[in-house]
């Protein structure tokens, strides 16, 4: 209750200077997070789940998917798949679209892009990697623990990307 008191206060001040709320201070804030989709598959199973002589490999690919709610919403996706091979033969296979509601306020346009597909991701990330790592464990192999991952090099990547396809 307070906080809304306070919240109106820094706004009524924000008019009484001529400058709006969204003027004052960039804020992000989270409305909701959700699991969009998750697929498990043990295709060999229970074969795939026998000890092996040599450690699987394992590919994992990330994405961010910005969408466009309203001018100040976005629902960010982040996509994370999981394949672990040994040979031809597939163990696993997990992936699992988690996305999140944001809503970003008084953040320069030229920052929106960076705030989405940096800031956001990373906010969602801790809580997917815990479910992939809750997926593969209880698909009786061991947690799947994905290494931290650098939005901001992806975001550069993806602008070099656009960049080269531009040229």
């Amino acid at each position: 209750m307070a906080k809304k008191a306070t919240e109106k206060k820094t706004a009524a001040k924000a008019a009484e200077n001529g400058a709006s709320e969204e003027q004052m201070a960039p804020s992000m804030n989270v409305l909701a997070q959700y699991i969009k989709d998750l697929s498990f598959e043990n295709p060999h199973a229970p074969n795939s789940l026998r000890p092996r002589d040599k450690s699987p490999e394992i590919n994992i690919n990330i994405n961010v998917n910005p969408n466009p709610l309203s001018e100040t919403d976005f629902e960010v996706e982040l996509k994370l798949e999981a394949k672990a091979t040994d040979g031809d033969e597939v163990l696993f296979n997990v992936e699992l679209v988690y996305a999140g509601i944001f809503r970003l306020v008084g953040i320069p346009q030229e920052a929106m892009q960076g705030a989405v597909l940096v800031e956001c991701p990373r906010l969602l990330f801790p809580f997917a990697r815990q479910i992939m790592a809750e997926a593969t464990r209880n698909g009786g192999f061991p947690p799947l623990m994905i290494d931290p991952v650098d939005f901001a090099q992806l975001f550069r990547q993806r602008l070099a990307e656009q960049e080269a396809a531009n040229a």
